[in-house]
């Protein structure tokens, strides 16, 4: 599937980051895209990017995906549209660092209608369609986070792993039809997120540890069109689930006592 001449992909959180990375590793293969944003702006600028970098046609949609109707409002665009996508990239997300107790309900309920909601409901849109059609891949976005339960992460971590067990388990009942659903568990992307100098940056990933966006995407969209179940990027980060299983209570109340408790927090 390295041509993707005259198909479709849907791309949520499109308008930068990671899903702008995601729209460029479809568009290279000749991939025509339905991008998705809350955003205005942002994503009409993306639209006109990708179509003049790459000559194919893009269509942004502007769409609160923690409206509970999204997935619904997305099938009547596409409808209106004639637009019957082959790929899906569930990748809007939202996070914060905070214990549960001090996170506002409308935060705990974006999670939960973002994380949990919408890529349950999107994904079920296509996955009755590529069941149906016996072709059609699914990428969902989950995060390294899902591996562990540590302080402040409660609702992002929590939501990331049930985004990745409904992801693995979406692949096996997908695989007899011919149609597949990928998980992705990154872990750091060099982003200006870490505020790491650039000499530190730069080894973060040389040895792996940090992964670029535009690597990270390609690998990724490489993967889900191969069918493959999951994908983590980075030797490291495979090898940090098993340390991070067996981190003992005392490190991470560390975390709690010197990041939340003098708050530093997102």
């Amino acid at each position: 599937m390295k041509d993707l001449a005259g198909k479709w992909a849907v791309v949520t959180g499109a308008d930068g980051g990671i899903g702008i990375e995601f729209c460029r590793a479809l568009a290279r293969r000749g991939c025509s895209l339905v991008i998705v944003s809350v955003t205005v702006d942002p994503l009409r600028q993306a639209a006109v990017f990708l179509e003049n970098e790459f000559g194919i046609k893009v269509f942004p949609y502007t769409l609160d995906l923690t409206d509970p109707h999204a997935d619904s409002m997305l099938a009547a665009y596409l409808g209106t549209r004639n637009i019957d996508p082959d790929i899906v990239i569930n990748n809007a997300g939202i996070f914060s660092f905070r214990e549960f107790a001090d996170t506002s309900d409308a935060k705990i309920q974006s999670f939960i209608d973002l994380h949990v909601r919408a890529t349950t409901m999107i994904s079920l849109l296509f996955a009755r369609r590529f069941k149906q059609r016996g072709s059609g891949r699914i990428l969902n976005m989950s995060s390294m986070s899902c591996w562990m339960p540590m302080p402040g992460l409660a609702m992002y971590a929590s939501t990331k792993a049930y985004i990745r067990v409904f992801t693995r388990s979406l692949h096996y009942e997908l695989k007899d039809y011919g149609a597949s659903a990928t998980v992705a568990a990154p872990g750091a992307i060099a982003t200006s997120l870490f505020g790491l100098p650039d000499h530190l940056m730069k080894l973060a990933v040389g040895i792996g540890a940090v992964a670029k966006p535009d690597k990270f995407a390609e690998k990724a969209v490489s993967a889900m069109l191969k069918g493959k179940k999951q994908y983590i990027n980075g030797f490291l980060n495979r090898l940090a689930i098993f340390f991070v299983g067996i981190t003992p209570t005392w490190i991470r109340m560390q975390v709690k006592r010197r990041l939340l408790d003098k708050g530093i927090t997102k």
